[in-house]
């Protein structure tokens, strides 16, 4: 079920809503928290949630199970058990294929005979979220920093919360269990005014701005990316680079408002990334909630900045490579992550060297550049069509071109007006809605405006991940 929907908008919501507050006692409203995010899930396919239940329940056992364990080597058994099974749902679901086919085509490359048998799977949507979410829940029960949950219930209320199902923020239980051992009683008005601004406003960075940049310029263009010329390809390229940013920025600020209807509070994941003056703080205000997963759990256990340059290096790489990878089953991904990895390791040598950049106004132009650099790779289908990009943005070959009549003045000005608000305007964090009647009015309008858009459905681009 898409956010951006009147199944969800004007049916699902209301109804979770008013269950959510009206029914008495904590037990019946966790259950019915759980069953509405199951049908949630369920409504893009029914067949997935069985998994869910089945990832839920064995995290939940593994963490009880380490819990009470006084053995460190039974609970590291656990724990192991644990990440194989997780990893394992998904290696099968999400990169089997991947690998299978890439092994073959090297095979055929090597003139060896490999045909490993491909295996087509649905991949569910947002299983890369809800595992990161159970991964992180059990590493932290085995270190010893988080309490195991009180029951089964409370455990898969917050892995299956329908706001961050599908598409994130990455929400791990040390941030919200004592949210779920006390839940508020009764709705607060702050949090209602908030939730609702950040619903709205998010939903018209979707519908209103990344949707429209997509129909109007990003498709057209990128369908002719083989045959652009230098300034059409660069035109493309910003189109996705504001496209992605609005799309995901959007879906954030939805995420953590209908969190607020429901009385919880979720971690900021979204942090005006393209005012970066450098690589590691674009990471550091992009998905954030990834990027502190990637920290905690992959690049401080593997030595983080410890042990010398040469180690940070290796470190930051194999960090984003895997954070590449993790975004999709793709050498598209990887390539990209990789880059990162390469940018993120250039920076911190920079750093220790003690080059500071004199210019902020530069660090940032040239730090938005490299980011839509990278961003070729990730909205290309394949590496041929990203280094046909790339060539051709350089000008080193460029295409015959023409395609001027896919661009019209009303996208060309909108892309200039989402350039000056990602580059200049405030996080939608730091406004605070007013609390007035044309200020409500003007929100009410915006939503109206936003439910005409919906006709055609549009799924977040975080959702294939």
């Amino acid at each position: 079920m898409l956010f951006n929907s009147y199944v969800f908008l004007l049916v699902f919501l209301p109804l979770t809503l008013a269950g959510w507050w009206l029914l008495p006692g904590r037990q019946a409203r966790l259950l019915f928290l759980t069953v509405a995010s199951y049908v949630f899930y369920g409504w893009w396919d029914y067949r997935f949630v069985p998994l869910m239940i089945l990832s839920t329940s064995a995290d939940f056992m593994a963490g009880a199970a380490i819990a009470r364990s006084p053995d460190r080597r039974h609970r590291t058994v656990w724990l192991v058990l644990l990440l194989v099974f997780n990893l394992g749902i998904l290696a099968v679901f999400k990169y089997f294929d991947f690998f299978a086919g890439s092994l073959n085509g090297m095979g055929r490359a090597l003139g060896f005979a490999v045909d490993l048998p491909l295996m087509h799977l649905v991949l569910p949507v947002g299983i890369s979220f809800y595992t990161f979410n159970s991964i992180s829940y059990t590493i932290d029960v085995y270190r010893g920093r988080l309490r195991p949950a009180r029951s089964l219930l409370e455990f898969s209320a917050f892995v299956a919360m329908f706001p961050h199902l599908v598409a994130g923020p990455i929400v791990r239980y040390a941030d919200m269990g004592h949210q779920f051992e006390n839940l508020e009683p009764r709705p607060d008005s702050g949090e209602w005014v908030t939730g609702l601004w950040l619903l709205v406003i998010g939903m018209a960075k979707k519908v209103l701005v990344a949707d429209v940049l997509a129909g109007g310029l990003v498709d057209p263009l990128w369908q002719q990316a083989l045959h652009l010329d230098t300034g059409e390809a660069w035109l493309a390229t910003l189109g996705y680079t504001l496209q992605i940013y609005f799309d995901f920025s959007g879906y954030s600020d939805m995420a953590v408002g209908l969190a607020f209807l429901l009385g919880f509070k979720f971690p900021q994941n979204f942090d005006s990334p393209y005012q970066s003056r450098n690589v590691a703080e674009f990471w550091r205000r992009w998905h954030m909630s990834l990027s502190y997963w990637l920290r905690d759990y992959l690049y401080i256990p593997l030595g983080g900045s410890h042990g010398g340059r040469w180690r940070t290096a290796r470190n930051l790489v194999v960090t984003m490579f895997l954070g590449g990878l993790w975004h999709g089953a793709a050498w598209t991904f990887v390539v990209w992550g990789l880059f990162h990895g390469g940018l993120l390791a250039a920076h911190a040598r920079l750093r220790h060297l003690g080059f500071v950049p004199r210019s902020a106004v530069l660090a940032r132009l040239a730090t938005f550049l490299a980011v839509m650099i990278g961003w070729v790779f990730f909205r290309s289908r394949t590496l041929e069509e990203a280094g046909s990009m790339l060539a051709t943005m350089s000008g080193v070959r460029p295409g015959p071109g023409g395609f001027e009549y896919l661009v019209t003045p009303p996208i060309l000005l909108l892309t200039a007006a989402a350039l000056a608000v990602v580059w200049f305007a405030p996080n939608t964090w730091a406004i605070r809605f007013p609390r007035s009647r044309p200020a409500a009015l003007a929100l009410a309008i915006l939503l109206a405006v936003c439910l005409l858009q919906f006709a055609v459905p549009s799924p977040f681009l975080y959702f294939q991940f």
